[in-house]
């Protein structure tokens, strides 16, 4: 008789699986497929989906707004030490937001290109050919759980056709 010893899951597995879980939550309201985890000394400290139509504000991505209840909850403008998980690589403007907000370390499931191939408009700009405008600041972690995040990107691609 053999014991098998039960894996648990890896940090980025845990705290990915949780922005996926929120923007599945996202894609039911009829959002966006793409949800952000802001992971800070092995917790989250906030989460959040893409609210854009439900805001009327096309600055409402999932990243933007994790970052405005980090800041809030934290009441601060400094998110260093902090991780930020995405199914989705973050466009220019939130990664311009994580710069700023002093978040080094992204991980990141399904790309631009995959999100614009499920017909969610996007601007042709990856992290790898961004990334070295702000210097060595980021630690990227690209294409991570991706088929998961596929995943959200092909439900919310059948719902709206």
């Amino acid at each position: 008789m053999s014991t098998s010893t039960p894996t648990t899951p890896s940090t980025d597995e845990l705290f990915m699986g949780e922005a996926i879980r929120i923007a599945q939550t996202g894609v039911e309201l009829g959002q966006f497929p793409f949800g952000a985890v802001i992971v800070m000394g092995g917790r989250s400290i906030a989460s959040a989906h893409n609210s854009v139509k439900a805001s009327m504000d096309p600055t409402a991505h999932a990243e933007i707004m994790a970052i405005r209840r980090a800041c809030s909850k934290l009441y601060t403008t400094s998110l260093e030490d902090t991780t930020l998980y995405s199914t989705c690589e973050p466009c220019l403007m939130c990664l311009s937001a994580c710069f700023w907000a002093g978040i080094r370390r992204i991980v990141f499931g399904a790309s631009i290109a995959d999100a614009a191939a499920h017909g969610i408009r996007q601007i042709n700009a990856p992290t790898r050919q961004v990334a070295p405008f702000y210097g060595d600041f980021f630690n990227i972690r690209q294409g991570f759980m991706r088929e998961e995040c596929l995943t959200l990107f092909e439900k919310w691609s059948k719902n709206h056709k």
